[in-house]
């Protein structure tokens, strides 16, 4: 005998506000005369989310995404009504064209590019055969669907709300935490494999933590709580936080480097980096580090036979000085934030305006993604159109839907074929439903309780990860045959019309993505490190490009966090070695912004030579031509030589030893300008 499903209560909580609202927008959409109630209700579960502020971000964007729809619907079909062929071929390069949008914008909004595109599928193709009731269905469809998302909105922000706060502040102080985990692990003491292993998982984790502080900060302009009026200071302790990484990292790097110069750490060094490590385990540090970088110049370390030491001592002294100084500035804002949810006014803004993140996109696949979501739109229609079948546009819409749920996966394939499991499975319940239990509803009253066992079950499941998907199948399996028949006249010939075209569009539309679309995790990571390399040519050939430092250290970091599931299913050391190499690849964009920056310190022709050779250098690396790299290292040389010969040069040091340890880990500790 199975186990009963046992829910947590936020699970049960989740499970009946979504099911009260669907009932409610069900109701209103009855009382209101609307065509196609059951559209409202299943709307009200597509917006639920256990956060409230999920539901009103998701809500808004699908009005606008419905609204948009419903507009290229208006404007298609009666300009394009006396050809079929060519007005199912607009719709789905309509669809293919907002599918491309949604994937060129990873923000909350881009769900609602997505809606644009799915739901004049959803309005347009049942009237491809008939458009002379496309205003009133489009006008009725937009209805429904405003009212579930009115109905949603409402209940989850009124009745019991769960704020986003305690979420949020939790991963803040995780990634805190996080930050003083990998500072303290670089000058632990432990047996070096085990240090090495901590320091990866360092690694990861905070790339994985940041990316997901940012995927949560979307959300905050909508949440109930008094969490909303910190939006500011939430992005900026994102970017302070993303900035925090390319100096830890570039420390981890430097102290391996001294040690393999020197045998050990100079006792300078070690004092600036004890001090440091005590502000970052200090709530409240009660030493002031200021100025570690004068501190380590002044007591000087013994470098008279080695350059290279001394520029090493120099460049970590100058790393810990900038942990220290972002550490308090995340200490800083993480108290606006505190202060901010307890009605305190916030402080005037402690940096520049915060710019959107600009993150990593993928404009090759996405241009794939929506020719194949065109190309399984087409494939349906043609079938549609030469077979004369009347549930084919059906088939059409669920073409269309299939190819834009899964365009975000590497390979959508399986969660498809999972998807079209759970179908499988609802058929039957449907049936029983539709055929069985809605004739014999002859009130609303008897209607809510003949189904709410089914959806409270399935909402329980919808609120797991873990089962999600499978649970999200087997709902639009049952409320999509509701809203897309007619309750009153349908019977068994439409109902398996109806069913076996919605499945053979979403299998058409998984066969057309195996073979175009679906392509493998080292393809994937493979084009995100080419991805990097362009970046940086582009850094070493603008300066105003490498000034934007914090940007490019978030979008690296989001690179990082799309790594790491990719390579996590190969070889042990897989996933460790991509992390690494995009961490150098983060210190090298952190070592041009600031060669950039302070370019001026420098002889102009050597240092333009230079930003040039790496410019062409990091441009071969983008395009994968083979290309030796050895000609910069002279170069390089030849400026930290003259760097270290003057003073007040210190921050190009910094960015000199980054460029030739990250570019030349190997090389010999002389310099051979």
């Amino acid at each position: 005998m199975s186990a009963r499903p046992r829910f947590s209560r936020q699970e049960w909580l989740f499970s009946l506000k979504s099911f009260f609202a669907a009932m409610l927008a069900l109701y209103l959409s009855s009382r209101f005369g609307l065509p196609r109630p059951f559209w409202s209700m299943m709307t009200a579960y597509i917006v639920a989310h256990p956060l409230a502020g999920h539901v009103r971000s998701k809500s808004l964007y699908r009005l606008c995404g419905t609204v948009l729809g419903c507009a290229a619907t208006v404007v298609l079909i009666p300009s394009l009504s006396g050809s079929p062929v060519l007005l199912s071929l607009a719709l789905a390069l309509w669809v293919g064209s907002c599918l491309y949008l949604s994937l060129m914008d990873r923000s909350a909004r881009s769900y609602a590019f997505m809606l644009a595109g799915y739901s004049a599928a959803l309005i347009g193709f049942p009237l491809v055969e008939a458009p002379a009731a496309m205003f009133d269905t489009a006008i009725a469809r937009t209805e429904e669907i405003a009212l579930g998302i009115v109905c949603a909105s409402l209940v989850h922000s009124v009745v019991l709300p769960t704020s986003l706060a305690p979420s949020l502040l939790g991963l803040i102080d995780r990634t805190l935490g996080d930050v003083r985990r990998w500072a303290g692990d670089l000058m632990s003491a432990g047996a070096e494999e085990e240090v090495r292993k901590r320091l990866a998982q360092d690694r990861r984790r905070i790339a994985t933590d940041i990316t997901q502080l940012r995927l949560l900060a979307t959300h905050v302009p909508f949440d109930t709580g008094g969490l909303r009026w910190t939006r500011h200071a939430v992005g900026d302790l994102h970017d302070g936080l993303a900035a925090l990484a390319p100096s830890l990292s570039a420390l981890e790097d430097r102290l391996a480097a001294l040690r393999d110069a020197t045998g050990g750490v100079p006792e300078p060094v070690t004092r600036a980096m004890a001090q440091g490590s005590a502000c970052l385990d200090a709530e409240a540090p009660p030493v002031a580090v200021d100025g570690v970088l004068a501190a380590v110049r002044a007591e000087g370390v013994d470098w008279r036979n080695s350059l290279w030491v001394r520029a090493l001592s120099i460049d970590v002294a100058a790393h810990v000085d900038e942990l220290v100084a972002g550490w308090r500035r995340c200490n800083a804002l993480r108290a606006d934030i505190a202060a901010g949810l307890v009605g305190h006014a916030s402080p005037p803004k402690r940096a520049e305006a915060s710019r959107p993140s600009v993150l990593h996109v993928d404009r090759g696949l996405a241009l794939r993604s929506a020719f194949t979501v065109v190309l399984s739109t087409c494939t349906a229609c043609t079938a549609w159109i030469f077979s004369g079948w009347r549930a084919g546009s059906s088939m059409a819409m669920a073409a269309a839907v299939f190819c834009s749920f899964f365009a975000t996966m590497d390979d959508p394939v399986p969660g498809m074929h999972k998807f079209l499991i759970a179908l499988l499975w609802s058929m039957p319940v449907s049936a029983f439903y539709i055929l069985g239990v809605m004739p014999l509803a002859h009130d609303f009253g008897m209607l809510v309780l003949c189904i709410a066992p089914l959806f409270l079950v399935v909402g329980g499941y919808l609120a797991r990860p873990a089962s999600s998907l499978t649970a999200l199948g087997m709902f639009f399996g049952v409320a999509g045959t509701l809203a897309l028949h007619d309750i009153a006249s349908a019977d068994w010939v439409s109902f398996l019309e109806g069913n076996l075209a919605l499945f053979a569009g979403a299998l058409i539309a998984a066969r057309v993505t195996a073979i175009v679309r679906s392509v493998s995790s080292e393809w994937s990571a493979r084009r995100i490190h080419r991805a990097t390399w362009r970046d940086l040519s582009g850094m070493a050939a603008r300066p105003k490009r490498a000034l934007a430092r914090d940007a490019f250290a978030g979008r690296m970091l989001d690179r990082i966090a799309l790594l790491v599931p990719r390579t996590a299913g190969g070889a042990a050391d897989q996933g460790s070695e991509a992390v690494q190499l995009a961490m150098r690849e983060l210190r090298i964009g952190a070592s041009i912004g600031v060669l950039q920056q302070h370019r001026h310190l420098l002889p102009e022709t050597p240092v333009r030579e230079l930003l040039a050779a790496l410019e062409r250098a990091f441009l071969a690396q983008a395009t994968e031509s083979l290309t030796r790299l050895d000609a910069l290292l002279p170069q390089i040389d030849r400026l930290l030589a003259l760097c270290l010969a003057s003073t007040g040069c210190e921050p190009a040091v910094s960015a000199l030893v980054g460029l030739r340890r990250d570019l030349f880990p190997s090389a010999p500790s002389d310099l051979h300008p």
